[in-house]
């Protein structure tokens, strides 16, 4: 019996440390995409993410709208290694989710050394 309870306990064992791995697996800011592979999905705003003046175009937004769902991955993707390569300016992009007329954007969401306005 003694022997049962320990065989039952080490399966439970092994299946939460099986769960564990498969959520570490996946566990970046954007799920199982990388932020650098994310960031790709911004090149509509490219010019808008180094121009505060620049218009800001309706496939970029829409991008936007759907990452801002998930403060913490849109934040990755503008800090990323990919966006900084293609010139993104931080503290330009930040300001695309308000520029956009995003109402339901995450104000005040901390990116870095940035918040989100």
């Amino acid at each position: 019996m003694e022997s049962m309870k320990i065989s039952c306990f080490l399966v439970i064992l092994l299946i939460a440390s099986i769960v564990t791995l498969e959520k570490a697996d996946g566990a970046g800011e954007c799920g199982r995409a990388p932020a650098n592979s994310v960031a790709m999905r911004l090149a509509p705003c490219a010019m808008a993410s180094q121009d505060p003046q620049a218009a800001v175009n309706g496939r970029c937004c829409q991008q936007v709208k759907i990452m801002g769902q998930n403060p913490s991955c849109l934040c990755a993707v503008l800090l990323s290694d990919t966006a900084k390569f293609a010139g993104v300016k931080p503290e330009v992009a930040i300001t695309i989710p308000k520029r956009c007329n995003i109402a339901d954007r995450p104000v005040g969401y901390k990116c870095g050394d940035y918040t989100l306005p």
